[in-house]
């Protein structure tokens, strides 16, 4: 993402809340966190620490805090910013945020009306996927092979479908629910 972009969106970001609630805004593109994927672009927000110490228990408190104070001003955030941010995430304010620690999402209300939209019935499933098989499916959206890592789930699994072992996979199954069925 260009630079004067990165100005924008960092602008109307901090501008979405008061001056001191914010210490800095890290744009995170794909290879930056493995929750962005190629072609999207997240951020990560410092709150303010207040004076509070690191540790667990404080930081779960900064975040519920921050929630609850600015509800308002998270749930109307999307707007305005550009649909290639994918969420923005706040975490307490320090070095790094840890990687477990607790943090505010935002941005499954784009998701979910993106799910609106596909036709079909479809199901939603979440998988957690180690580096290799990440590195895998990032590699296919980066081929043209789909747009997104669940896109690529999806081709994946129909090229199973396709393939005549699955054919008798699926008869071997049907055969041993009706064995099943006879106990």
């Amino acid at each position: 993402m260009e630079r004067a972009a990165i100005g924008h969106i960092e602008r109307k970001l901090r501008s979405a809340f008061p001056e001191a609630a914010i210490e800095r805004v890290e744009v995170l593109e794909h290879g930056d966190d493995p929750g962005v994927e190629p072609g999207q672009t997240a951020l990560r927000v410092f709150i303010d620490r207040g004076g509070r110490p690191e540790g667990e228990e404080a930081d779960l408190e900064i975040v519920h805090r921050f929630d609850e104070a600015h509800n308002v001003a998270l749930r109307k955030l999307h707007k305005g910013l550009p649909p290639a941010i994918a969420w923005v995430e706040f975490v307490p304010g320090g070095q790094a945020p840890r990687p477990h620690g607790p943090r505010l999402r935002t941005g499954l209300e784009r998701q979910a009306a993106t799910l609106e939209q596909v036709p079909g019935d479809l199901t939603s499933v979440m998988t957690r996927l180690g580096p290799a098989d990440l590195a895998t499916v990032d590699t296919l959206i980066t081929a043209g092979i789909a747009t997104s890592r669940a896109e690529v789930l999806r081709w994946a699994l129909g090229r199973i479908r396709q393939h005549p072992a699955y054919a008798q996979l699926q008869q071997r199954v049907q055969e041993i629910d009706e064995l099943k069925a006879q106990f």
